[in-house]
């Protein structure tokens, strides 16, 4: 992976910095235009002056729990709490019990309480608990690597909880917009970090890929605006946005006093953010239990120079189809195209060297079947063509004339095609 270089003198040249980024800034405000929004899918806050906030929540906040649930590591893995003795109750608490909370997170990042940050806990721990119970559980598959990622590049390990808001920690999740996977990343800011995207393959998918370049497209941020709050919103609306939005408020840097001038979803962006860290902490004060998670088996990369299909592998190998898509979500229609260039294919460590014994076999298998784009493919020439002609035509060779029309079609060996046009001919000029 090719990491981008920047130097400390970025952080002195703002306008430089933006005209690295802005490319990027289209695609991620294509990523908050939404359609029509149901009113399930914002809230209204007012001010102290009596003044109406509408705020759309992000849009993994809306997606249906059954969804997430028949994902393949939900099935195989995850579990209704069964041993939970909570009630399914959500307690109240007072302000004061919400500031207290926040205050001893151990985070760098700041989390700040109001009114728009209860909002968005009242949704997580009432009506989206039992999504909260899922990625609890989710969480033991994803949050390792996610870790991992972060602190390569020294950034607060609380950016964890960041695929939480934007996919509801569902590596398949698909956006109204399209961004894609578990960190959302828009087509043209995926390639801009390394993820390679075409017909076959989207890295996007990749959990560890899009992880790595997820926490190198946050550190690039950082550099640029030096404030955590304002990273987290140019992550969901693009910098340029927020550098418009500094300017229309008088050059403040404050997330808090650009709010007017932000979009509606950036407006909850970071609200959201905040009582996600808060539910993933304080889930056990409202009643909530963690689904019961048993970690799959380990996995190992084997790198594959050929062209195949999972369903090969599959076949061969005996083991679940549904297993091998979820262990290598890049591949969008089950086909690695190792022919192309020499590409992993991740497999449970058990079946790492079966892949290597029967390799030969597993290539052949229902190849024709499953492969079906052919190499080589022969013309049929041992009949006469037919093609159009869009000009006036006159046959030497026949002695006759023809006036060709738009759909008119010409006459070769002595076959005519086409439909029969009546022949003109051209008055002369007196």
């Amino acid at each position: 992976m090719k990491y981008i270089q920047i130097n400390k003198v970025v952080r002195r040249l703002l306008p430089c910095c933006l005209f690295v980024l802005m490319p990027l800034t289209l695609q991620a405000q294509e990523k908050v235009e939404t359609g029509a929004v149901a009113d399930d899918d914002e809230i209204t806050v007012t001010d102290d002056n009596g003044r109406e906030e509408v705020i759309e929540f992000p849009e993994a906040m809306t997606y249906d729990l059954d969804s997430l649930l028949n994902l393949y590591m939900a099935k195989t893995y995850l579990d209704e709490p069964s041993d939970c003795n909570m009630q399914d109750y959500n307690p109240v608490y007072s302000r004061e019990d919400y500031v207290d909370r926040l205050s001893r997170l151990p985070t760098i990042m700041e989390m700040a309480y109001n009114d728009v940050v209860q909002k968005f806990i009242d949704r997580y721990s009432g009506r989206l608990r039992r999504s909260i119970s899922y990625m609890l559980g989710a969480s033991n598959f994803y949050l390792p690597i996610f870790e991992e990622a972060l602190e390569a590049y020294k950034l607060p390990l609380e950016l964890k909880y960041l695929p939480i808001i934007e996919s509801a920690l569902n590596p398949n999740a698909v956006s109204r917009v399209g961004a894609t996977g578990l960190w959302q990343f828009m087509l043209a800011t995926g390639r801009h970090y390394g993820l390679q995207v075409n017909s076959l393959v989207d890295e996007r998918r990749d959990p560890v890929k899009a992880s790595y370049a997820a926490a190198r497209y946050l550190s690039d941020l950082y550099k640029v605006f030096g404030d955590w709050n304002l990273v987290l919103a140019a992550y969901n609306c693009g910098p340029g946005n927020i550098t418009k939005a500094i300017h229309r408020a008088g050059g403040q840097k404050d997330y808090w006093q650009l709010y007017p001038y932000l979009p509606k979803e950036t407006r909850g962006y970071v609200p959201a953010f905040i009582a996600a860290n808060y539910m993933m902490t304080y889930y056990s004060q409202h009643n909530i239990c963690p689904m019961n998670t048993r970690l799959p088996a380990q996995s190992d990369t084997i790198m594959v120079s050929k062209q195949v299909h999972l369903q090969q592998i599959a076949d061969v190998l005996d083991i679940s189809i549904d297993q091998l898509r979820t262990l290598n979500p890049m591949y969008r229609h089950d086909v690695i195209p190792g022919n192309t260039e020499p590409m992993p294919l991740r497999l449970q460590l058990a079946d790492i060297n079966r892949f290597i014994d029967l390799e030969d076999s597993i290539y052949n298998h229902r190849s024709d079947e499953l492969l079906t784009n052919r190499l080589e493919v022969e013309v049929k020439d041992d009949v006469p063509t037919y093609y159009h002609r869009s000009k006036r035509y006159v046959s030497k060779k026949h002695g006759s004339r023809y006036h060709r029309g738009k759909h008119s079609v010409s006459r070769r060996h002595g076959h005519r095609g086409g439909r029969k046009h009546k022949s003109t001919k051209r008055r002369r000029r007196r």
